[in-house]
């Protein structure tokens, strides 16, 4: 069984997958201030309910981001520990292919989140594949909504950044509910390899207005 997990929006999300990519279990619950107390729980639960013990896990997929640090770090420092723990390999996502990946739309979408600040992280996708990947061809990158209107403009965009910044990207938003990344999606990304895997770091982009060392923050 793969246990999958995201914590790098507002919701904390966690899923159980076959190797064949099926769904056994899954939950999402969003708080932004509250990731903490809610991932261990869910996880928990998700075993429980699927009659999954951690020994029969084969492997761990976690969101990578970007994203905000504080929430980041729990499901990042989750499935380190985890995997250390239980011998099991941990593979990283970016958050935002995982929400391109939830689009159902046949065209090119552009992936817009919440990064606080009065900012966006995005990101550009192609129109997705016969195996429903989409390969990612700009970003991700960290911008004010209205500095890369001009660069998202005719794209349809996806994500909490863009419900909360539909008027100043001046985009249409195709789908308001898919606004914060699926475990489901990642479990099954992973499991049927549609999903690019990467080491289990944090993805950490700087900001433009403010000066600092770049390199992704460690975790521990």
């Amino acid at each position: 069984m793969l246990l999958a997990f995201d914590t790098s929006s507002a919701a904390v999300t966690v899923a159980l997958a076959t190797p064949a990519g099926e769904i056994v279990a899954s939950s999402t619950a969003v708080d932004a201030l509250r990731h903490g107390e809610l991932l261990a729980p869910a996880i928990a639960s998700a075993l429980e309910s699927a009659g999954v013990a951690p020994g029969d896990l084969t492997g761990i997929a976690v969101g990578v981001g970007p994203g905000p640090f504080t929430g980041l770090r729990v499901g990042l420092v989750t499935a380190r520990t985890m995997g250390a723990v239980l011998g099991l390999e941990v593979a990283g996502v970016c958050s935002l292919d995982i929400l391109a990946r939830q689009s159902s739309l046949t065209l090119p979408v552009a992936v817009a989140t919440d990064a606080r600040r009065k900012e966006i992280y995005w990101a550009l996708y192609d129109g997705p594949a016969a195996d429903g990947s989409r390969r990612r061809l700009e970003g991700p990158a960290v911008d004010k909504p209205a500095d890369v209107a001009h660069v998202l403009s005719g794209l349809p965009v996806i994500g909490r950044g863009a419900v909360m910044y539909a008027d100043a990207l001046g985009v249409a938003v195709p789908d308001p509910a898919v606004e914060y990344p699926s475990a489901e999606v990642l479990a099954t990304g992973v499991a049927t390899g549609t999903l690019v895997t990467v080491a289990p770091e944090p993805m950490y982009l700087r900001r433009p207005d403010v000066t600092m060392s770049s390199g992704p923050k460690s975790v521990l």
